[in-house]
């Protein structure tokens, strides 16, 4: 039976493709790249037999700093090669943001496939340097951001509907509790896939997180009753969290 979409390749046939973009990268960059390297589940070694190609082409510095994507489809196969100057891909290594635990692990695990100049380990050094601080501000900026909107949100709903909007909801506390707990603990989670389990290993967990977690892994997302009450006692349980810990959701009526 013809399938459309991708397909079941096998692992050697993939990096066989990632070797084959390397060296049209360099046939169209030349002597502008500084490091091609392979991220994601492939540079992992975990990946599936219809996972998709993720890769870096990092360029040289020059008067302009670059940073596009390519993406596309070849019919079987997915692929994203993200292209930046070295200065981009070190600035962007060294920033913390609200997603870190997920969007950060590619500066950690490269798969190498031309690095001369030995900038791979550069970019996980420099993914190293964020400071106490950083991950503070960080935790800060999606405890007001996120979730203390997406309370907002779920009491609106809870109130006047619509209820078909509660499970969304309760999937992104989830998924930002995830990331709070990782930003916490300095902690990358290893795929999207893994992101709930992996978080709820971690100790210093708020109250009320582990329920969330749990009812959106199973799918049980069907009582709206059931979903406000989880979430609010989620959120009781982050105040308190963020209490204990020194992180800011309230600050005085205007701070500037």
């Amino acid at each position: 039976m013809h399938m459309n979409g991708p397909v079941n390749i096998p692992r050697n046939e993939r990096i066989q493709t990632c070797n084959e973009i390397a060296s049209r990268l360099h046939e169209v960059y030349g002597e502008k790249i500084l490091a091609i390297g392979v991220y994601g589940s492939v540079s992992r070694g975990t990946d599936g037999p219809f996972s998709d190609i993720e890769m870096f082409c990092v360029l040289c510095e020059s008067s302009e700093s670059v940073e596009f994507s390519y993406e596309w489809s070849a019919g079987p196969w997915k692929a994203e090669v993200n292209v930046c100057s070295e200065d981009v891909l070190l600035e962007t290594a060294s920033t913390v943001e609200g997603e870190w635990p997920l969007t950060h692990g590619p500066f950690f695990s490269q798969l190498s496939l031309y690095d001369p100049k030995g900038f791979f380990p550069k970019l996980k050094e420099v993914a190293e340097s964020p400071t106490i601080e950083d991950f503070r501000h960080a935790i800060n900026e999606v405890l007001v951001g996120e979730m203390y909107e997406f309370v907002g949100k779920l009491r609106n709903v809870s109130l006047s509907g619509p209820h078909t909007y509660l499970p969304y909801l309760a999937v992104e506390f989830a998924q930002y509790g995830a990331m709070l707990v990782g930003l916490h603990h300095q902690k990358l989670f290893s795929t999207g896939s893994l992101v709930l389990p992996e978080a709820l290993e971690l100790p210093s967990r708020p109250e009320g997180f582990d329920n969330v977690a749990r009812m959106v892994m199973s799918g049980e997302l069907a009582e709206p009753s059931k979903i406000v009450s989880a979430c609010e006692n989620f959120w009781s349980g982050l105040v308190n969290w963020a209490a204990e810990h020194g992180y800011v959701i309230s600050t005085k009526r205007i701070p500037f």
